[in-house]
């Protein structure tokens, strides 16, 4: 049985579809992730799912009961699903702690093992205006976990966020999936964060869902270059290009071209299936180098871990996995 069913979401504001014939369906302790660029319809879709926001036209069930929005019922929301928006509020001058007894349902034990999960058993005696952006976005965090939702809606959960606390909040929010066992929805403008979290995740354009799949299809096998550029870097081979990378049998005679990710590019002494180009310039990236690779009439980026390359050199590429992807 599906924990939520999301089913044919229309949603108009100002004349305009915001979003269009929506339909997706979640289980039961999987992370779901929903990608896409700003104004796709990701926030919108959120709200309307946590009973937040009136759909114009679609149906919303959790646990096989209809989500209710605000113009049915007085008070909006679900109890059983909470939503923290990237706008959320703490009142200032209380204690944290006060701010989480105010919400907190469970006995000592539950709710001590949320606060040691979100980071913040330090933070109990501090005033909610001594603190961080991070740190207050784990309490508001922690107040919502300690009403016992059944499903969690983190929408933008890093926006304005610095690495150090990036980092942290990414190790809780995992924490909360595999210690917690809380099925959650992710809404990210930046989906290489969702990369390495999501059980499947769910593309957004122009208020549709074009793509969903679980992480590596959507990496390495995008619909189109909307998704591929969500997700980094990329090569588009052309035929010329292509014959000398793939065996003849498996070239696809049409007009698409072959899609390589700059880590699929190796680069190989001189051999028969390799493609000759100049290095033109290199990028260090922290953990790797990213090389631009003039071929005959294309530039391609290529990416290594290797620091002994030059600007001008000449490098043969081979790509490094068998399996191929066409746009």
């Amino acid at each position: 049985m599906d924990l939520l069913s999301v089913s044919q979401i229309f949603k108009s504001q100002q004349g305009a579809f915001v979003l269009r014939d929506v339909s997706f369906t979640v289980q039961k302790f999987k992370k779901v992730a929903i990608a896409g660029e700003t104004g796709s319809g990701k926030s919108t879709l959120s709200k309307i799912v946590a009973g937040l926001m009136q759909p114009d036209k679609g149906v919303v069930f959790f646990e096989d009961e209809r989500v209710l929005g605000p113009d049915e019922k007085l008070l909006p929301g679900h109890p059983a699903i909470a939503y923290l928006s990237q706008h959320f509020e703490l009142r200032n001058n209380y204690l944290v702690e006060e701010i989480l007894e105010m919400a907190n349902k469970l006995q000592d034990e539950k709710s001590d093992k949320i606060y040691k999960v979100c980071r913040i058993n330090h933070l109990l005696k501090r005033k909610t205006d001594q603190l961080s952006g991070g740190e207050k976005q784990r309490i508001a965090l922690a107040r919502l976990l300690i009403t016992s939702p059944r499903l969690l809606i983190l929408d933008e959960p890093y926006s304005n966020l610095d690495m150090i606390h990036k980092s942290i909040l990414k190790d809780v929010i995992s924490d909360i999936s595999e210690k917690l066992k809380t099925t959650c929805i992710l809404i990210s403008h930046d989906p290489v964060d969702t990369l390495s979290w999501a059980d499947e995740i769910l593309i957004m354009k122009e208020g549709q869902i074009i793509q969903k799949g679980i992480p590596g299809d959507i990496y390495y096998k995008p619909m189109d270059e909307y998704v591929a550029a969500l997700f980094g870097k990329y090569n588009l081979l052309s035929a010329s290009a292509s014959h000398h990378l793939i065996p003849l049998k498996d070239l696809e005679f049409n007009e698409k071209k072959l899609f390589v990710r700059p880590e699929d590019l190796r680069i190989v002494s001189e051999q028969d299936d390799s493609l000759k180009g100049s290095i033109i310039n290199i990028l260090f990236m922290g953990s790797s180098y990213e090389l631009k690779v003039l071929l005959s009439n294309e530039i391609v980026t290529v990416r290594t871990v290797a620091n002994s390359y030059k600007k001008g050199q000449t490098v043969n590429l081979v790509l490094s996995s068998d399996s191929y992807w066409y746009l």
